[in-house]
């Protein structure tokens, strides 16, 4: 598991309006037809780098969920739509939230909950 300390930037708890990154997209993952958007984001207040996770069913409008963490800038190049769910599990903490959480944004750890 990978240490991370936090350190209180509004990057740990965004609302919707909270628009401070850089943005750029690294695929789609389809591992069980989940076709999720897989971004890279760094904070522009902090610089930390996050992997942005998101997926949404299209026959249920509240099964949208995001997770996101912290990524290393040497584990950024190993990072791929396939293996961001695996990331995200290992790392200590992760941030989440969407319409299946009633767009509460929490922390977590462990597995996420990205399949129907």
């Amino acid at each position: 598991m990978r240490k991370i300390p936090k350190i209180g930037c509004a990057c740990e708890k965004p609302t919707q309006s909270y628009t401070e990154y850089r943005s750029s997209e690294v695929g789609v993952d389809h591992t069980n037809g989940r076709n999720a958007e897989v971004m890279i984001q760094q904070c522009k207040l902090c610089q930390r780098i996050w992997v942005h996770y998101f997926v949404e069913f299209d026959h249920d409008s509240n099964s949208g969920r995001w997770y996101k963490g912290i990524v290393s800038k040497k584990d950024l190049s190993e990072i791929t739509p396939e293996n961001a769910v695996e990331h995200l599990e290992n790392l200590e903490w992760y941030v989440y939230g969407g319409p299946f959480f009633e767009n509460t944004i929490t922390f977590g750890e462990g597995k996420v909950n990205v399949d129907l």
